[in-house]
Order: C-alpha cells, then sequence, then structure tokens
C-alpha cells in the first residue's frame, strides 16, 4: 500500500539552537510567574549589590540609566520547554553593577531578590563576563510588568526561572543559598544544554 507525505508527516529535523525536551515558541511568549504580577512604578524601582562586596550600593532608576548600556539577542529558555529566539533586550550589564559593589574574593553565588520577595539563587560565575543584565528594554519598548517590567535579571543560558522578574537585588554569598524554586524541587544551577530541570537531574 503506497503512503503519502499526508499519513507520515515530513520527517522532523534537529534545531542545534534548540535544548533537548524544548520546542520553540515562535511568536510567543508566555507569561509564567509564581507571584501576582507588582504594580511597580520607574520611580519607585531600586537595585541594590550587598552581602560579600566592598561597597554595598543601591541604584535608583536615573541612577542605573546613567550607567553604560548594554544589549542581549539571542534566545531564551523556560524549564515548561518553551524557548524563544531573536529575542532583544536592553538594559545594562550586570558587571557594570559588580564592579561597583566589588565582590569579596571568597564570593562563589548570588541570591537574587525581587521586589515581591521572590528569590532565586546563582553561582555568581552565571552572572560575570557579560552573562547576565538588568534589562528594561524588550524589542525597543519598555519591558512589560508582566515580563518582569520595569527591570528584571536576565541570565539568559540559564533556564528562565533564574532571571528574576521585578528585580529588586542581589545578596552576594560564599555558599549557595536556595531560592523560591530550588527549595521547591528545581535544579541548583538550571542549565538548558544538560536538562538540568530538577533536583537530582
Amino acid at each position: 500500500m503506497h503512503i503519502t507525505r499526508g499519513f507520515t508527516g515530513r520527517p522532523r529535523v534537529a534545531d542545534p539552537g534548540l535544548p533537548p525536551g524544548q520546542y520553540d515558541a515562535g511568536d510567543d511568549w508566555p507569561v509564567l510567574s509564581a507571584e501576582v504580577t507588582p504594580e511597580l512604578a520607574p520611580a519607585d524601582w531600586t537595585f541594590r549589590v550587598d552581602g560579600l562586596v566592598a561597597e554595598p550600593r543601591t541604584w535608583d532608576w536615573e541612577e542605573a540609566h546613567r550607567l553604560p548600556p548594554s544589549a542581549y539577542e539571542g534566545a531564551i529558555h523556560c524549564v515548561t520547554s518553551w524557548s524563544k529566539f531573536g529575542v532583544r533586550f536592553a538594559g545594562v550589564s550586570l558587571d557594570a553593577f559588580l564592579d561597583t559593589a566589588r565582590p569579596h574574593a571568597s564570593a562563589t553565588h548570588a541570591v537574587a531578590y525581587s521586589h515581591t520577595g521572590y528569590t532565586a539563587s546563582l553561582p555568581l560565575a552565571d552572572l560575570t563576563g557579560g552573562r547576565a543584565w538588568i534589562a528594561w528594554e524588550y524589542d525597543g519598548k519598555p519591558l512589560a510588568p508582566e515580563h518582569g517590567g520595569p527591570a528584571r535579571l536576565l541570565v539568559p543560558h540559564l533556564y528562565f526561572w533564574k532571571s528574576a522578574k521585578w528585580i529588586a537585588g542581589l545578596r552576594i554569598l560564599d555558599h549557595d543559598e536556595p531560592g523560591f524554586w530550588e527549595r521547591n524541587g528545581y535544579h541548583e544551577r538550571g542549565n538548558p544544554w544538560e536538562e538540568q530541570r530538577y533536583s537530582g537531574d
């Protein structure tokens, strides 16, 4: 019996840019939050770096915008299996904030915390060297509140729960301190290419 393409479908070609277990969300950007979206105006937003640093510092909206601008264009990956390509974020490299605060030599990790109280733990190495941003624009427009505006942490090489929305600060530590999802069974690092979704992966 002759089987047409309509029955077998087209051969699936693996996308080398897609981590294992992920699908391309295309134009969609699903909204997933552990908390209710806050009403946070730019004038009320602040960002602080403290803990094991030489100079604890808080920036307001205007002070943060006076730092050298930086941008990210590429992909983001969510632990719920969607990936989104060609995203464009703008803001400031996290290196600019950390260079001012100057983490101690003993510092190894950070807890990112939001204005809502959400937390995420990250190795400090994943936040430095041009790998992370404080982002307040998406695709040339102010970042929408449901996606973390007025500003969010952006760590695109890790699963997106690490990119804390409504970012308020980083607490620099000499040990790993689990954040919200890490305490609830998610992986301590969250590398999409190694499918580090859950504790033990």
